[in-house]
């Protein structure tokens, strides 16, 4: 009698994304999918993870998870939404077409077989450690003095941020700030699934980051050392020269480098009663 084969569950997922990646290598080419395929799954998960923020702030729904009593205005909030637009078309989706053969060059491919989930889980777990080092020096370096007021200022001018205004920012620093991002997959050459991957799961840390609501399920409730918007609510809502919380993603560079001792003393005023609701400013 043939044994019966047990199939568990990451067994079927990976079924599904060889046949997923099978289709797409059929009906695209790879620089289709690593260019404009990237852009189209960049865009959908940004904004139908940044929107529902808007919309909690634009209606006042959840009111009491919100970090700050002030909310931005509708039109101040449909400014940022075409702003953003612009920003996607004209500078994103450039840049992905002009660092394809990079990419490629470094070793990216999307043909099958399918890279292991070892790893995909390591390269992962590279980038996020890789891009919160770099992000943390090149964001520290955009509050000196004229780099702030020339550049780093647009992305301040939401001092109560959305999820959306996760990437609102000038053009320099869209580019500036996005080689932390792919800085990784560009010494790594991964696979295009990998990539996206990361760019999914970078997507949403930074649209929670800036999401401006602090709920019970909130990562940083969980995750050891990640900021989450707590965190990086503080440096949005004080003068940027006092601000710090310079991190992307975990908290510990700031904590190495002392740039996060304003926050670090409100939160313990705050559990002391002393703070006089200083969370909720």
């Amino acid at each position: 009698m043939p044994i019966a084969k047990i199939y568990l569950p990451h067994s079927f997922a990976f079924a599904f994304a060889c046949t997923f990646v099978q289709y797409l290598i059929t009906h695209f080419t790879e620089f289709q999918l690593a260019t404009v395929g990237t852009f189209i799954l960049h865009e959908s998960v940004f904004f139908f993870s940044g929107l529902p923020s808007l919309y909690f702030e634009r209606f006042g729904l959840f009111s009491n998870y919100k970090i700050q009593k002030k909310s931005n205005t509708s039109s101040y909030q449909d400014r940022c939404v075409w702003r953003l637009i612009m920003y996607h078309l004209c500078v994103n989706l450039p840049v992905m077409i002009v660092s394809y053969p990079t990419f490629k060059f470094m070793g990216l491919r999307s043909s099958l077989p399918l890279p292991p989930l070892s790893v995909v889980l390591s390269q992962i777990l590279f980038y996020f450690i890789l891009e919160d080092f770099v992000f943390y020096w090149g964001h520290r370096a955009l509050h000196t003095k004229w780099l702030y007021k020339h550049v780093h200022s647009v992305h301040h001018e939401y001092a109560t941020p959305f999820g959306l205004t996760s990437e609102y920012a000038h053009p320099a620093e869209i580019l500036f700030l996005g080689f932390a991002t792919i800085v990784g997959p560009a010494l790594t050459g991964p696979h295009l699934l990998t990539l996206w991957l990361w760019m999914v799961l970078r997507v949403l840390e930074t649209v929670e980051c800036h999401s401006g609501y602090h709920f019970p399920w909130s990562p940083s409730n969980f995750l050891p050392l990640y900021g989450g918007s707590d965190f990086h609510d503080y440096h949005h809502r004080v003068l940027y020269t006092k601000s710090g919380n310079y991190s992307s993603t975990f908290t510990y560079m700031d904590w190495i480098f002392g740039t996060d001792k304003g926050y670090r003393k409100m939160k313990a005023l705050e559990e002391t009663g002393e703070e006089g609701g200083a969370k909720k400013l």
